[in-house]
Parts: structure tokens; C-alpha cells; sequence
């Protein structure tokens, strides 16, 4: 019998390369409110923690609670537009999303974006292979705490001890001990196998192939 029959994915930078459309959105908000925008890598480094977090690392310091909600609110109204422009699967994913759900594996998705961006990216992208997909919602806390994992596991009915959380950054790492799940972590993301493996990483992968043969 496999080890695991449930998957909880990360969203950003594990399925999707959503790191475009964040950038040009963040850059938006940075613009419209006066401020020096920000580099690809910069923003690579933001992202993780949900876009209040992004975009105030992305806003220099000091800036005033009221302003730096007015960029945020600025960065929601174009995100929601502009989201999908860029933002696509990384190469393999839809092939192992499909193996996994041939193979019978119950699968969510859980991220600290807003609740219905999550939605509409997962089912814009991928439809019935993505069954569940959970954000940022009030009663639940964003990643690393446990709750929007725990809160996965109950609707998908599924039980913790052979469930394996996937992600692409120290926060998903952080994320899968506060849940007491295995995690495996890829590199093709937000952060690179070194980085990883500094966070103590114990099982990073390279493709969604390699991916899928440690979950079969």
C-alpha cells in the first residue's frame, strides 16, 4: 500500500507561476500611490505570506498604515483584473495533477491568497483536477498556521497520517510541522533547492515527474 493518498498543494510557485501578474500588480499599486516599483527577483522574494505581506515589504519603510492600505487596496482592483495574464501551470503539473486523480488521490489546494482568486485561478487553470481550493478567509489563520490545511483535511474527509503537504517555500515547510504532515518541497518555484535545504528541507524535488514517482 502507497504511503500517501492525499495531497495538499501549495498554489504560488508550486502549480502555478503566478509571479508575473504579481509583480505587474504590485508595480501598479506602487506607481498609482508614487512610490519606486520593484524587480522580478524583488518580488520573488515578497511573495509567501499573502499580499497584505507582499506589498508591505514591497512599499519602503516607514510608510503610513493608511497609505500602505491604500496600495493594498490599489494592488486587490488590479490583481483581480489582471491576474490570469500572465499566470499559467508550471510544465508537468496538469499531467500530475491527472495521474494523481486517475490514481484515486483526494487533492486540495491551500494558499494565503484571497479566497477567490484562489478559486478562479485553480478552476480557470485546471477545473475538475483542483476539487477543492481554499484562500484567505476570515475564522482561519493564513500559513504557516495549520488552519486552512486542517480545515482541507476535514472536507476532503481524508486522514492526516497519510496525507503529504507540497509547497515551494520556507513558509509551506513551516506550514506542513505546525500540521504535523511530510512535507515535499520543489524547486522549480518562489525558492531554489539551496534555500530550501537551508530551511531544512529534507525532500526537495526537481519536476512534477520526480514528484510524482515518490507520491505512487
Amino acid at each position: 500500500m502507497r504511503r500517501f493518498d492525499t495531497v495538499i498543494f501549495d498554489l504560488d510557485g508550486t502549480l502555478l507561476d503566478t509571479l508575473e501578474d504579481l509583480a505587474d500588480s504590485t508595480n501598479y499599486a506602487l506607481r498609482e500611490n508614487g512610490f519606486p516599483t520593484r524587480s522580478l527577483a524583488e518580488v520573488r522574494q515578497f511573495v509567501g505570506n499573502g499580499v497584505a505581506r507582499l506589498i508591505h515589504l514591497a512599499l519602503p519603510a516607514r510608510v503610513s498604515p493608511e497609505l500602505e492600505a491604500k496600495c493594498l487596496e490599489t494592488f486587490k482592483g488590479h490583481y483581480r483584473l489582471h491576474m490570469r495574464d500572465k499566470t499559467g501551470p508550471y510544465p508537468g503539473v496538469p499531467a500530475l495533477l491527472e495521474r494523481l486523480q486517475a490514481d484515486g488521490f483526494r487533492m486540495a489546494v491551500v494558499s494565503n491568497k484571497l479566497d477567490d482568486a484562489v478559486k478562479t485561478l485553480c478552476d480557470h487553470s485546471f477545473g475538475p483536477l483542483v476539487p477543492l481550493a481554499l484562500g484567505e478567509r476570515p475564522g482561519l489563520r493564513k500559513k504557516p498556521a495549520p488552519d486552512l490545511v486542517l480545515q482541507a483535511l476535514r472536507e476532503l474527509k481524508a486522514e492526516p497520517t497519510r496525507a503529504v503537504y507540497v509547497g515551494d517555500s520556507e513558509v509551506d515547510l513551516q506550514t506542513a510541522h505546525n500540521a504535523h504532515l511530510p512535507c515535499l518541497s520543489v524547486s522549480w518555484g518562489f525558492r531554489d533547492r539551496a534555500f530550501l535545504q537551508e530551511q531544512g528541507a529534507e525532500s526537495v524535488v526537481d519536476t512534477p515527474e520526480e514528484l510524482l514517482r515518490l507520491l505512487l
